[in-house]
């Protein structure tokens, strides 16, 4: 790839992953932080200076690498906010963004996870490590206590039927190029003149259909699928047309806000924002 393609891809990806980051950000979403609403150690603005930092860090994964672009792009994040707001949107978005190179994501992901191999593995277990995500526990195999002896596909599989990010490594990120794709584009089509309501529709189908895995780490598995029958019954009544539906997602966000922010979906969030990226890089939806 020539200096001045390079260039261009440089520019359009970093375009392409700051808005995805921002817009998941501003949108009013249940439970998460948005211009409107923060935690006692989050603002919306740690969130709009690390979606900078991120996209500048792996808009560069085609020289970088996947592994050392999300250990780069979570380093900074710590070094210029102080803790962890994204460590799950650098996961995803870094292998889609290698994959996005040589045009569909989807015919491409699958050789970009396969290529991870165990040194990968170590500089995705530091980034990790030094994110210190919530709720993370321990496990028998391939713990992040210790150092992985396996490629990423294989370690993201052990932990694929508890973490859903992880899903997305073992499964080629069928999930964000299936559902999520096609959420997002019912979404864009059912609000086209309400950018944030089309979003704050994309996270409740992902609450609703894939119980948020953050908060079952934090919680237990028992709370996280109350939030997901919670998110299924405020679409059931056809938000956001219905007062009913509005009434209930009122609900929703008080009883993800009531416990600090313990309940606060926000591997549900992460994926919103991969598959806005998805969105964005495939002309679905358009900046």
């Amino acid at each position: 790839m020539d200096l001045i393609l390079t260039n261009d891809r440089t520019t359009q990806l970093t375009k392409w992953i700051e808005t995805a980051c921002l817009w998941e950000a501003e949108a009013p979403k249940a439970g998460n932080v948005h211009p409107h609403a923060s935690f006692a150690d989050l603002t919306y603005q740690d969130f709009v200076r690390s979606a900078r930092a991120t996209a500048f860090m792996l808009s560069r994964i085609d020289q970088r690498g996947i592994a050392k672009s999300i250990l780069d792009a979570v380093k900074t994040v710590k070094l210029q906010i102080g803790r962890n707001t994204n460590l799950g949107i650098v996961l995803l978005i870094a292998p889609l963004a290698a994959a996005s190179r040589d045009g569909s994501i989807e015919d491409h992901i699958a050789q970009q996870i396969d290529e991870l191999n165990v040194a990968d593995s170590r500089l995705i277990y530091e980034a990790i490590r030094t994110a210190k995500p919530g709720g993370m526990g321990t496990t028998s195999e391939q713990d992040l206590s210790a150092e992985p002896t396996e490629p990423v596909r294989e370690i993201m599989s052990l932990a694929a039927d508890r973490d859903l990010i992880a899903r997305q490594f073992s499964n080629n990120f069928a999930d964000v190029l299936g559902f999520g794709r096609d959420r997002l584009e019912t979404w864009w089509e059912r609000c086209p003149q309400d950018r944030n309501q089309a979003i704050v529709g994309l996270h409740l189908e992902w609450m609703a259909n894939y119980p948020d895995s953050l908060i079952a780490r934090k919680c237990d598995e028992e709370i996280a699928m109350e939030s997901s029958v919670r998110a299924k019954q405020v679409l059931d009544l056809n938000w956001p047309e219905t007062v009913e539906s509005q009434e209930e997602f009122a609900k929703l966000d008080a009883w993800l806000r009531d416990d600090g922010h313990r309940k606060n979906p926000g591997t549900s969030a992460d994926l919103v924002a991969a598959t806005l990226f998805v969105g964005l890089c495939e002309g679905l939806i358009s900046c």
